[in-house]
């Protein structure tokens, strides 16, 4: 399939009068990567690459229309399915246990989860996942870009994933994404003990239709739900997590005291005290809702 959509690039390029490297300024990349595209050899194009090329060869969304078999081989079903509805969602919530989220990953952070992965055969199959979980983000500084919530167990941020001049990089890349008006990052502590959803990650998705799906995942596995009546219970588990994780600006003082090496972490008030911070808080911004781009945030989902 990749050398199919390679060979439908070249015609329509030629077709179009275009030589490659023509082809790589309308669509923002260098030559070579159109000449790897033509010639499957190098790393899959991502959605957003894939889109740029039906629209500059005008192609008629043939090639969006062949990318998900490109991909077939280099991911399980479960993560296709998923990948496919994070690219229509209009909002975003998660749960993250062990590792950050893939959207808000550096890339050597990136790959230094990918590479532990199980169902990972290659090395070009390592960066074939590696230039997708990249190309993902950017729909994060599109115009139809999504409402992103982020709660972070704490050990996802005491973990030195990739090395700790990698995880100095990731923590930074956290604290960058906080300060976006359509991201939150809250960070759910270990005092907090036993909860709902530990053993694995969630993340819940609003379509643009009304409805939600739920996704868990563990390490070498995920579960797309859709069934309305599980999806509210997952949605109702989150809600918990938030309420209980510290609030935002709570959250990024912990993010900074890590990353400045203070193993002893951020002080950490109690309970009742993160409820108040959170009230104060809620009422300085004026009660603001997570948005992005006039987009709704995710429905059943109250405010921390």
């Amino acid at each position: 399939m990749a050398a199919l959509f390679g060979t439908r690039v070249r015609r329509l390029r030629i077709a179009a009068g275009l030589t490659q490297a023509e082809l790589g300024r309308k669509t923002h990349v260098v030559s070579t990567r159109i000449t790897q595209i033509e010639r499957a050899s190098g790393a899959k194009p991502t959605l957003e690459l894939t889109r740029a090329l039906d629209a500059v060869l005008d192609a008629d969304n043939l090639l969006v229309e062949l990318w998900p078999y490109v991909y077939r081989e280099a991911f399980p079903d479960w993560s296709r399915a998923f990948m496919a509805y994070s690219e229509k969602a209009v909002a975003i919530g998660e749960y993250a246990a062990h590792v950050v989220p893939g959207l808000l990953q550096t890339e050597e952070y990136a790959r230094a989860v990918l590479k532990v992965g199980l169902t990972l055969s290659s090395e070009s199959q390592l960066e074939e996942r590696l230039t997708a979980r990249m190309g993902r983000q950017e729909r994060l500084d599109s115009a139809e870009r999504p409402a992103l919530w982020v709660v972070l167990d704490e050990a996802v941020l005491r973990r030195p994933v990739g090395g700790r001049a990698v995880m100095r990089g990731q923590l930074e890349r956290l604290i960058e994404a906080a300060a976006e008006p359509h991201i939150r990052v809250q960070v759910l502590p270990f005092d907090q003990g036993e909860h709902e959803v530990m053993g694995g990650s969630l993340t819940l998705l609003a379509l643009p239709d009304g409805s939600d799906v739920a996704y868990t995942e563990g390490a070498h596995y995920g579960q797309l739900v859709e069934d309305p009546a599980e999806v509210k219970r997952f949605s109702l588990s989150y809600d918990r997590l938030r309420a209980a994780a510290l609030p935002p600006l709570m959250s990024l003082d912990m993010i900074r005291s890590v990353m400045e090496g203070n193993h002893r972490g951020a002080n950490v008030l109690s309970r009742s005290a993160r409820r108040r911070v959170a009230q104060e808080q809620l009422q300085q911004s004026g009660g603001r809702q997570l948005r992005g781009g006039g987009r709704r945030s995710p429905r059943h989902r109250p405010r921390p």
